[in-house]
Parts: structure tokens; sequence; C-alpha cells
């Protein structure tokens, strides 16, 4: 069985709100062109997913309208399959969209009689495999979608998701049930909706050290349902007094770190699913478990690592919640001197289209990129660019406290809530929020993309979802 989802950039679902729900109260049209995850397998369920990215909005103009009514909206189909071929050109779907100005959250007889015909279309013009998404906005901002897969039968989207300053959701049943008894205190907090939400969310963790553990650690007591696990590294006595869970027995055993997170989790008994994979972040395998995500936290020193999930939130709409924490101290060779703290700073960056990318906020280092990916490709041609000088080797390692390894990582967790639920008001979401432990104050530093950025400066490759080379990455 194959599942079914959308997300959409918020400026596209504000836009085909605009040319839909206007004062006269009358249905119109609109497509959208979605770029197109195709998961395989997902790593929760093991069945097929098929995950619609919106990439641009195609109002359907007035003029081509044949009826638009209160209660119904028919037009030419020229448009339609203009829009039919510029999708093939690129591995595109085309969605159709309308208006219900009577709020009515369902889809009418005559949608479902007129829909099946507009599929045959579709799959005569782009091949049988060719999908029909559909979706219905209300005034009250509402969305309803369905995917319609052969003429006769269709299937209710699983989960649709827009994007932008905040983060919203629909899908079948929301709002609907009891909450669970160990959410009661928090949802007395938040309202039922974010427990709800909570649950049926597919949340990405990479890196599982200090603060990928607690960021786990945090999402599972909040109830998410579905949580991924990567880190390919192993848990040694230098990690047991910051990486949440970890034990002696486990640096003994050399176990792996996500393993040990995810039995801490499991332990819990709260009904979360974990998926875990010990690997590198861009490693094949792990393509089909990150694009099932909805959320990322980044939570890696691994600069190659974080370049890639960088330009894999554009790509595939899927924000990516980075966490940094730098500490100096001053050089002292008087062991017995208390260390004075120069730089004590924790960080939070959302990457997602509309936000600056790590790159241009001068968060990666591409130099080490580089030679991180030589070291994992051809481990001797790196030892030897190393002993040449021409790459930097591994130096010695960062200062790492828990408390502050921990805050930061609630600081972000806290960030995913502010854009699920907005407890901090309509202007609380952040780009960015530094905070310097040391001096007690908090900053939300501004940026701008560098003219030329391909992740941030132009939308190009917003949405575009499966390409070929993956990620337009080359080797």
């Amino acid at each position: 069985m194959t599942t079914y989802s959308l997300t959409l950039q918020e400026p596209h679902f504000e836009a085909l709100r605009a040319h839909l729900i206007r004062p006269d109260g009358l249905e119109r049209a609109a497509y959208l062109l979605c770029g197109q995850a195709r998961i395989e397998r997902d790593p929760w369920d093991g069945e097929g997913h098929h995950k619609l990215v919106s990439y641009e909005p195609l109002p359907v103009p007035d003029q081509d309208l044949i009826e638009s009514t209160r209660s119904a909206v028919a037009w030419s189909t020229n448009s339609f399959v203009q829009a039919l071929k510029q999708a093939a050109r690129h591995n595109q779907t085309v969605a159709i969209v309308h208006n219900h100005p009577n709020e009515a959250r369902a889809f009418s007889p005559i949608d479902d009689d007129n829909e099946p015909d507009l599929w045959q279309l579709a799959a005569n013009r782009n091949g049988p495999s060719a999908i029909l998404p559909s979706l219905i906005l209300t005034p009250d901002g509402k969305i309803i979608g369905r995917v319609w897969r052969t003429r006769q039968a269709s299937e209710p989207a699983r989960l649709l998701h827009v994007v932008g300053t905040n983060f919203r959701l629909q899908y079948p049943g929301r709002g609907e049930g009891m909450v669970p008894e160990a959410w009661d205190r928090q949802a007395m907090a938040f309202g039922k909706s974010l427990i709800q939400d909570l649950a049926h969310l597919r949340i990405g963790v990479v890196g599982c050290g200090g603060t990928g553990s607690a960021v786990a650690m945090l999402l599972a007591r909040l109830g998410v349902g579905q949580l991924l696990l990567i880190d390919s590294d192993i848990v040694d006595r230098t990690n047991l007094n910051r990486l949440h869970g970890a034990r002696q027995a486990d640096a003994d055993a050399m176990r792996p770190k996500v393993e040990v997170v995810k039995r801490e989790i499991t332990e819990l008994g709260l009904g979360v699913r974990v998926a875990v994979f010990q690997k590198w972040v861009g490693d094949r395998a792990c393509r089909d478990a990150l694009r099932a995500c909805d959320i990322i936290f980044g939570c890696t020193d691994d600069n190659d690592g974080r370049l890639y999930l960088n330009r894999f939130a554009y790509y595939y709409l899927v924000p990516l919640i980075d966490l940094g924490l730098a500490i100096r101290v001053k050089d002292t060779e008087l062991p017995t001197v208390r260390p004075e703290i120069e730089t004590l700073d924790g960080r939070v960056t959302v990457v997602a289209p509309g936000h600056t990318c790590l790159l241009c906020r001068g968060i990666i280092d591409t130099d080490a990129a580089w030679a991180e990916a030589l070291k994992r490709s051809d481990p001797s041609e790196y030892e030897r660019r190393k002993d040449e000088a021409y790459v930097q080797g591994e130096g010695d390692p960062n200062p790492s406290v828990i408390t502050f390894t921990t805050e930061v990582a609630t600081m972000a967790v806290n960030e995913m809530l502010q854009r699920l639920q907005g407890f901090r008001g309509a202007e609380g979401a952040t780009a960015q929020r530094t905070r310097f432990f040391h001096r007690m104050q908090d900053i939300r530093p501004g940026d701008r993309p560098k003219e030329g950025c391909p992740f941030c400066y132009t939308s190009d490759r917003w949405g575009k979802g499966d390409v070929e080379p993956y990620l337009d990455r080359v080797g």
C-alpha cells in the first residue's frame, strides 16, 4: 500500500488563498506544480509513501472559467494540458485546487464525478502511473486533500503540511478523539490539537551526541510519534557526561549511539516508534528515511553533513533546525588556574524556503566539509594530503558541558513548538537565535542570502524533490 502527503510552501498557500477565496463567495480553480519524493519504504511502517512538495502555483484565469458559482466551478482543460506538459518535462505532478466558499470540509458529489475525468486526462497525457492530487481550500484556512491513483480509486492525504514562518498541519481526524493520559497536563498548556500533531509527525535527529540525544529525549517525552535517529558513531567514555542515557557498559561494548538513545526512548513506554541508521547522513541508505521526515534537527558538528542537510531542506521542503554550541577558554599554562571563558554560545538556526541558509550565515566551513568528504571516500588520500598540509587534520576535542548542550536542545525544540502552536505570539518565531550563556543575553541576528546563492537567494531549487543526480550533487 502507498500513502500520500503534500507539503506546501507558505507563500504558495497564501497565493492560492488570495486567488480562490474572494469576497464574492464564488468557487474558483488553480493548479499546483509539485516536485515528488517517491519513498519505497517508510522506515516506521515499511510501506511505500509518495510525498508531493509544492514548486509553483498556477491560477486558472477567470476568463478560462466556464462556470463559477457558490457551489460549483468548471473551466477549460486547455490550461490543464499545458500544466501537464510542463510537469512531464521536470518529473513533476499537477495538483488541482479549488475552494468551497461555504466552508464544506469534504469533497462534493460534483467533485467525485468530475475528478476521475481529469485523472484520465493526466494518465493519457503523462502515462498510466500518473496521479492526480486534489485540494480544497476553505475560507477559514483549512485544507482537505486526496490523491486519485486510478479512475476508480482515491486515497485521503495522510498529511498536509504548510511550511514557512509557521508549521501548519492538516490530516483526517485532527481535533477529534481523546488526549492520552500521559499528555493531559501538556494539553492544558498547549491544547489537544498540538498533542495530535506531535503524534502524527515524523521527525529526524541527525547526530546523537550531547545535543542530539537531548533533542531526541525531549521529542519523545513531548509525544512525537515517529523518530528517526542517524549517527555513525559509537559511545566512548568521553560521551558519558553528556550523552543522555549512555552508561559505562555502553562504552565498554562500543555500542552505537543511535541504539543507546533508541533503548532509552523505548523504555519510556510512551509508544514512540524509533528508526535508527548507524550511517553518515548522506549515505544512500538514509535517503528514504530522511525524505519521509516532516522536520529534521541537525545536531552534528560535521560540516559536510550540514552542507548535505542544508541542500536537502530546500529540495524537499523539510525544515531543518540546526544546533550549535561553541565553548572557548583562554589559554593558560597554569593547570590550577580556573579557565577563563571567552566564548560560551548556543545557536539555533531554522533552514527552509524563505530563510537564509547555513552557507550564507557562515555556519558551514566549506574547506572542512571538503576534507571530511575526502576522509570518508578516500582515507589514504586524506592522510597523504594532511601530511602535506593540503587539508587540516583534527585538532583537540572541543569543550562541552551537558547543561549547555541540553539547554541548546531545549531552545531548538521550543522553536519547533512555537512554529506549531504559536505560544510566543504571532511574531515569536525566529530564523536564528544565539544565546550567550556567560553574558546572560539572547540575540536574534538577521541575515540575508548572498547574491547568487543556489539555495536561498532564488527559489529555483525549492520543492524540486527527486532529481537525477540526487539533489543535483555530482559525485
